[in-house]
């Protein structure tokens, strides 16, 4: 370590790891024991220690923050010849220590926004020492030493605490999700887990992807449990560089434990760290290393899988398909698709398809490769659809030959089966799409998004209590994925729910840094119906002003209607003029601007090339309750063939809504 400064009768310390400061402070408190045995007393010394790990601000030689602070707390904490640590020094080093670690509980610390789970480092000539009260300062000269430890890591250790910052200048402290943001779970099953994401320990920064996807595979095998509640990737990975601790992570997720880890990949050689730690007390129930080639790196995930289960009182399927070698390559290239896929933008779909294209083309016989080449398809195709955009029906004819061969290649992968579900329910051969699901749900139980998928169609049949269990389903398993929540906003919005829609629309909001179109415009549309018409307003503004040429979906429509029925209709009509010369002409959205804006004779043609997943649109939208039982509304739904299921739709909303009123 080095030291940073003294201050007065302390010393601000700093380490390159958790583990050397806490050996040195050990050591320094062996060196003073020993010493104190033989001195008289005035010459004695005792010091108290402080450590914790986080960020930092570093300015002219010196560092400052929160880091620096929580450290400064802990130290009156410990006992005269004491170590106190925090919680995130405890996580990596109580099973690399030799000496155990008591836990003081959580303390509120002065400055301190959040309470700091507290543990004390058992020192074996202390073992019965009483922790102190916080000492008050005196007045007198002491002639004790006070040292103060602040372990405050530069070049990031790689925990849930961590992240790097940009401007060494001024650091932001990350705070946990609001309750805006997610709703606290009730009790969380004993049999549930969730997989952070694992810390990149590599010289190479951009191997960020690789690191994540090894979470996310391990998340993959742990899915597959039967009885095993796994939270999604989405809300596992929410908290990625946030500093907030594993109870509160727990309590997010709705988990009694977490999986934390690290991976540190040295050319074709990998280093693995994973541990299983119970959120109630923050015990360490495992933890291990795995020192492996690349190629071997599904094998590893399964034995780190096999371990958890089996510290969980569980097994993993009892006849597991043999674990193969991976070409590395292939391997990296895998987890870059998957990390560009899951941004759902134009730019990440192409980079997607580059990287997955080029991993099969290294190991045809790679089938997790060939099925994410297939969601890829499906997912952009589906996009691109909903847009209005042309290209979707190519993309979503590659889909299903290339999920197909990825069945083939390896019948225990659910994502295949999920996708071809996907696919049917969107082409409204729901017959087909049915046993698909039913096999994605069985391989894994903890399918969020299959579930959403899952929820489209059954809604788009007029199902809608059924479609909205699966929705909330799919929010259950995944509570902090943004698409998962604010889908169940709209639904709640369609079933007349308007204050839950708002809770459920401002919860996703809050999980989104950028604008997203769609969800202000839907906000617009629930804060209208609510009588909030200034705010609705202001939000329909903001997606007609945002000059957005990206993914369109259907929200700019939804603004449209909004200004009109607040009484700005000029201002609607110049927006959809602009608008209107962009679009394609077989566009879906051409009608739907027409419509927002009440011209249904000309509008309502021109939605008979609407995607049947947006076809609910139809059934409970008030944009379109002035032309329901009118011969022109009734003959589009001939057209699209969505007469029964309009029909099923207003029977069930119906239905819904009486016994609601009970």
């Amino acid at each position: 370590g080095r030291e940073v400064k003294t201050t007065g009768d302390g010393f601000l310390l700093e380490f390159p790891s958790a583990l050397s400061a806490v050996e040195a402070a050990v050591e320094i408190q062996q060196v003073l024991h020993e010493r104190n045995r033989t001195a008289s007393a005035e010459r004695r010394v005792r010091v108290r220690i402080g450590i914790h790990v986080g960020d930092v601000v570093v300015r002219e030689g010196d560092i400052h923050g929160d880091g620096v602070n929580i450290a400064a707390r802990l130290e009156p904490l410990a006992a005269p010849g004491g170590i106190c640590v925090s919680e995130d020094v405890a996580r990596p080093v109580r099973n690399k220590l030799s000496l155990p670690l008591e836990p003081l509980g959580s303390k509120e610390l002065k400055n301190i926004d959040l309470p700091v789970a507290v543990f004390r480092v058992v020192l074996p000539w202390a073992r019965d020492a009483a922790v102190p009260a916080p000492r008050r300062k005196s007045t007198s000269v002491s002639p004790v030493a006070w040292v103060l430890f602040g372990l405050l890591v530069l070049a990031g250790l790689g925990f849930a605490i961590w992240r790097p910052w940009r401007n060494r200048e001024q650091v932001t402290a990350i705070k946990p999700p609001t309750q805006a943001a997610v709703t606290p779970s009730p009790a969380a099953p004993e049999k549930s887990v969730a997989v952070l994401a694992f810390a990149n320990l590599s010289e190479d920064r951009n191997n960020e992807y690789f690191s994540d996807g090894i979470s996310e595979e391990l998340l993959n095998v742990l899915a597959k449990i039967p009885g095993l509640k796994v939270s999604a990737r989405t809300s596992a990975f929410f908290f990625k560089g946030k500093q907030v601790s594993i109870s509160e992570i727990a309590k997010q997720l709705g988990v009694a434990y977490v999986v934390e880890g690290s991976v540190r990949k040295a050319g074709e050689r990998l280093r693995i760290t994973a541990q299983l730690i119970k959120a109630s007390d923050g015990f360490h129930v495992w933890s291990d290393n795995f020192d492996r080639d690349a190629k071997d790196v599904f094998a590893v995930q399964d034995e780190i899988a096999g371990l958890i289960a089996r510290n969980l009182s569980m097994k993993l399927d009892a006849t597991p398909v043999p674990t193969r070698a991976v070409n590395p390559e292939a391997h990296r290239l895998l987890l870059e698709g998957r990390h560009f896929l899951a941004q759902r933008t134009n730019t990440g779909f192409s980079r997607a398809e580059a990287a997955l294209t080029r991993a099969v083309e290294i190991d045809p016989t790679f089938a997790p490769a060939q099925a994410a080449l297939g969601e890829l398809y499906a997912v952009r195709g589906m996009f691109a659809a909903l847009a209005g955009e042309g290209g979707s029906d190519k993309d979503t004819a590659r889909a299903l030959p290339q999920v197909k061969l990825a069945m083939q290649m390896d019948a225990s992968l659910a994502e295949p089966y999920g996708v071809m579900g996907m696919l049917f329910g969107n082409a409204r051969r729901s017959a087909e799409a049915e046993p698909q699901f039913e096999r994605a749900f069985r391989l894994n139980p903890n399918f969020a998004i299959a579930h959403l998928w899952r929820a489209n169609m059954l809604i788009a049949q007029g199902r809608l209590d059924e479609g909205g269990a699966e929705n909330e389903q799919a929010v259950r398993l995944d509570p902090l994925s943004f698409i998962c929540v604010f889908i169940f906003g709209t639904y709640q919005n369609q079933m007349g729910r308007l204050d839950e829609a708002l809770v459920m629309l401002d919860r996703a909001k809050a999980l989104r840094d950028d604008v997203y179109l769609p969800l202000e415009s839907e906000r617009a549309l629930v804060l209208l119906r609510l009588g909030r018409t200034g705010e609705a307003v202001a939000g329909a503004r903001a997606v007609v002003q945002a000059n957005n040429t990206s993914i369109q979906l259907w929200g700019e429509g939804d603004a449209v209607y909004v200004l009109r029925m607040a009484g700005f209709m000029e201002e609607a009509e110049r927006f959809v003029s602009a608008r209107l010369s962009t679009l394609p002409p077989d566009s879906y959205l051409r009608g739907y601007f027409l419509c927002a804006l009440g011209r249904f004779e000309e509008g309502l043609p021109q939605l008979v090339n609407m995607p049947p997943i947006l076809q609910s649109q139809l059934f409970l939208l008030p944009m379109l309750d002035p032309v329901r039982d009118t011969p022109r509304f009734q003959e589009l739904l001939v057209k699209l063939g969505s007469v029964e299921a309009y029909q099923r739709a207003r029977e069930n909303f119906a239905r819904i809504q009486k016994e609601r009123k009970r």
